[in-house]
């Protein structure tokens, strides 16, 4: 079939204008060409399509079954053709990114912002979850990008780097009070109520290292499920909260949360967008990668 293509082609030209020498014109090719190929067709269907006569060329019943499934086959091929172009013209595409909430909230969506408003015709899935599932979807092919913690086996993936961010510990400034005068000025780790992100989470996994590295024993521990909430009970004073200092410039400055002292401070972690190596880059893919480059770029 693939082999006949060109020959149904002319054929169809030769149908639609009854003629083989008016069908050459239109073809741009010699009426024997036109003749021979219509002959080849007729012989690998073994069938007659058309009958000859001076007056030019008429469709038999058999050639006339074949005509009505060739122009539904070809304008099946003009329609896509059109898709195409429209997509092209129009930038249409899809895009699948991960991202956990916090990522997605404090750094996604103002990135996403300019993009969408340049490219309005490219559908955006956003799928929130932990970094490890990110990667897992990454691996597996359901997703096109996630915005993630550089990860720890890089070679694996392509990341583009949009900043750093570092975990701190805060509290509001009536609890630390409340704090020293219960509790005196004892280490504060073993005595005050320290909420971290839960253990399924990437950030939570990191501080525990930072915990083991530096020999700091916890005595208590509030699990929350999300950096907002952490933000929050601090704020209400529940506790000294886990979060990422970027994320509460606004209340360190209006002096709703304090930062507490680290003899060692926490290592900043490099946060960016990645996605497999020698993954097939869509059109919609290669826009927003040079998008976050021109972003991020100095």
């Amino acid at each position: 079939m693939e082999q006949n293509l060109s020959l149904y082609h002319v054929f169809n030209c030769v149908a639609g204008a009854g003629s083989i020498s008016r069908a050459a014109n239109q073809l741009f090719i010699s009426q024997p060409a036109v003749s021979k190929a219509i002959s080849t067709l007729e012989a690998d269907l073994g069938t007659t399509l058309f009958v000859r006569s001076s007056r030019g060329v008429k469709l038999t019943r058999e050639g006339e079954l074949l005509y009505e499934h060739t122009l539904k086959a070809f304008d099946a091929l003009k329609q896509g053709e059109d898709a195409l172009k429209r997509i092209q013209d129009l930038g249409i595409g899809y895009l699948r990114i991960g991202v956990s909430a916090t990522l997605c909230k404090y750094l996604l969506l103002p990135c996403l912002k300019q993009f969408v408003s340049e490219n309005p015709h490219i559908r955006i899935t956003i799928d929130i979850q932990s970094t490890t599932h990110t990667l897992k979807g990454l691996s597996e092919g359901v997703l096109d990008i996630g915005l993630v913690a550089k990860p720890l086996n890089p070679r694996d993936y392509v990341f583009h780097r949009i900043g750093m961010i570092e975990d701190i510990f805060a509290a509001s400034p009536g609890y630390l009070d409340n704090l020293r005068l219960r509790e005196g000025d004892q280490d504060i780790f073993s005595r005050a109520n320290i909420m971290l992100l839960d253990e399924e989470n990437i950030s939570r996994k990191y501080i525990e290292d930072y915990f083991k590295t530096n020999h700091i024993e916890l005595k208590q521990v509030l699990e929350v499920s999300s950096m907002d909430l952490l933000i929050e009970f601090a704020k209400t004073g529940l506790g000294i909260a886990c979060v990422v200092k970027e994320f509460i410039a606004d209340e360190l400055a209006r002096g709703q949360l304090v930062s507490i002292p680290l003899k060692k401070p926490v290592n900043k972690r490099e946060v960016g967008f990645c996605y497999m190596q020698n993954t097939f880059l869509s059109d919609s893919m290669r826009k927003f990668i040079s998008h976050i480059r021109s972003d991020t770029s100095p």
